[in-house]
């Protein structure tokens, strides 16, 4: 066998795990112990852990064995496992925001025919820039996570018992005397009370932007449906792409900061069961 050396770090594909546990290898070796220990052929048993042993050592540095059989394994594991998150993901967005994500997959998918059928981009452009659609889509599911988790989390907060209990602390603040351990405890509750409206004023500016962007992800799909049969170079579609991966990445760091403190929010209404 052709060797070469095995990538080392936390990144290297797992080939010792492709070369033993696929079934042809299992089968050859648990059926050589087994059979050699029914039978009664130490032999047998010596030549199987020896054969197994040899495999081990060098099926996975084999290049050629890389490249016929267990890159397209780990290939297939990667693709089935995104394929797994997706349908989960999938599973957990709104009604409506599922079939918003239909329609956007929908609208890539005619994107690409479009590129395909444009003689100046079919090819330059059908490597780079139209993978970089996919990963868009996956972005406005994750935001569409975002903006339904937002919207149930802002459903939390009952501004009028807020209100109640700002005027009720409020006043008892005035009336007790400096000191007085009442006063102390309605300018606590007043502070709170203030830092959860701050809280329900970020969840709202953090929707308003994440739905906002999720409509400019769906005009920019349509944009570039409508300007891709005139390109003429694939740097016009991936100009437009990369402004629309940026302004994702700012809005998704916006969310995931939103996203932290509702986490708090909740561990917090847990802990004390309200």
């Amino acid at each position: 066998m052709n060797r070469t050396p095995s990538p080392r770090g936390p990144e290297a594909p797992p080939y010792a795990r492709v070369a033993f546990l696929n079934p042809y290898n299992l089968s050859l070796f648990v059926g050589g112990v087994v059979g050699g220990w029914l039978s009664g052929h130490t032999w047998l048993l010596v030549v199987t852990c020896a054969a197994e042993a040899l495999w081990m050592i060098f099926a996975p540095d084999s290049r050629v064995l890389r490249e016929v059989w267990f890159d397209r394994v780990l290939a297939a594991g990667i693709a089935a496992d995104k394929q797994e998150r997706r349908e989960a993901k999938f599973a957990r967005l709104a009604p409506n925001d599922r079939q918003r994500v239909l329609l956007l997959a929908g609208q890539k998918e005619t994107i690409e025919r479009l590129a395909r059928e444009n003689p100046s981009l079919t090819v330059d452009l059908l490597g780079g820039e139209l993978a970089e659609l996919d990963g868009l889509v996956e972005e406005f599911a994750d935001l569409g996570l975002v903006a339904s988790r937002a919207e149930a989390h802002a459903a939390t907060f009952d501004f009028e018992a807020m209100r109640r209990s700002w005027e009720l602390h409020e006043r008892q603040a005035k009336a007790a005397a400096p000191g007085d351990p009442r006063r102390e405890i309605a300018e606590k509750n007043l502070e709170v009370l203030r830092q959860r409206n701050k809280r329900a004023e970020d969840l709202s500016r953090t929707l308003q932007v994440t739905r906002g962007q999720m409509e400019l992800i769906e005009q920019t799909f349509r944009l570039l449906a409508d300007e891709i049969i005139s390109m003429a170079s694939p740097r016009e579609l991936g100009g437009r792409i990369e402004e629309l991966r940026v302004a994702v990445e700012a809005v998704r760091e916006t969310a995931d900061e939103a996203e932290c403190w509702m986490l708090v929010d909740e561990d917090v209404e847990k802990r004390t069961g309200s």
